[in-house]
C-alpha cells in the first residue's frame, strides 16, 4: 500500500465544484452518492470551459503542461478517444482567435483540431471513482478535481501548451525536402 494520492477519483470538494457547473448541483450530488460509478453530462461556460484534443497531442500538451517549465493543470479526462482539458471559463472563446493569430490552423496540420466546449455546450464528465469497471471504458480522470476552487488555465496556457506541443512533435530540419526526381551522383569518388 503506497501513500500516494489517488488522482483519478474525485474528492467529495472536487465533486462539489464539478456539481456546481449544472442547473441543479444538490441533485447531480444526490446521484453521485447513489451512483459514483456513472458518468454525467455537465454544462460548460460558467465553471469551466474544455478543449478536446485528440488523446495522443493530448497528452503530449499534459506533458508540457506539468513538465519543467510548465504551470500545470487542472482536471483532465479522457473520453471516447480524446483528452479534455477543463480550462478558465471564456477559454472557448478565445483560443480560436489565438491559434489563428499563432498561424497554427488547419493549414499548418502542426496543431491538430481542437474543440472549444464553453458557453451552451455540454461534457460527458467521467465517474468520480477512479476504477468504475467496464461501464466507463471510455471515459476516466487523468487528474480528477481534488478542491472547490481548482486552478484552470486560461486561453493563453492552453495556447502555450498547444504550441509546445505541436513543435515538439515536428520535425524540425535544414534542409528541404529531396526531390524524387533528381539525379544523385556520387560525388565522393571524384579525382
Amino acid at each position: 500500500m503506497t501513500s500516494a494520492p489517488d488522482v483519478t477519483a474525485a474528492t467529495a470538494e472536487g465533486a462539489a465544484w464539478l456539481a456546481s457547473a449544472g442547473t441543479y448541483p444538490r441533485s447531480t450530488l444526490a446521484f453521485w452518492e447513489e451512483r459514483p460509478g456513472a458518468p454525467v453530462v455537465l454544462p460548460c461556460g460558467t465553471v469551466f470551459d474544455v478543449v478536446s484534443a485528440p488523446s495522443v497531442f493530448g497528452r503530449r500538451m499534459l506533458d508540457r503542461l506539468w513538465g519543467a517549465d510548465g504551470p500545470g493543470c487542472g482536471p483532465v479526462a479522457v473520453h471516447r478517444g480524446r483528452t479534455l482539458l477543463f480550462a478558465a471559463p471564456g477559454t472557448a472563446h478565445r483560443l480560436p482567435s489565438l491559434l489563428a493569430w499563432e498561424e497554427w490552423g488547419p493549414r499548418t496540420h502542426a496543431v491538430p483540431p481542437l474543440l472549444c466546449h464553453g458557453t451552451g455546450d455540454a461534457v460527458t464528465v467521467p465517474a468520480l471513482e477512479g476504477d468504475a469497471g467496464p461501464a466507463s471504458a471510455g471515459s476516466r480522470w487523468l487528474v480528477a478535481p481534488d478542491t472547490r476552487h481548482p486552478w484552470l488555465p486560461g486561453p493563453e496556457v492552453v495556447l502555450w501548451a498547444a504550441v509546445r506541443a505541436a513543435r515538439a512533435a515536428a520535425r524540425v530540419s535544414i534542409f528541404p525536402p529531396a526531390d524524387q526526381d533528381a539525379n544523385v551522383y556520387d560525388v565522393s569518388r571524384r579525382r
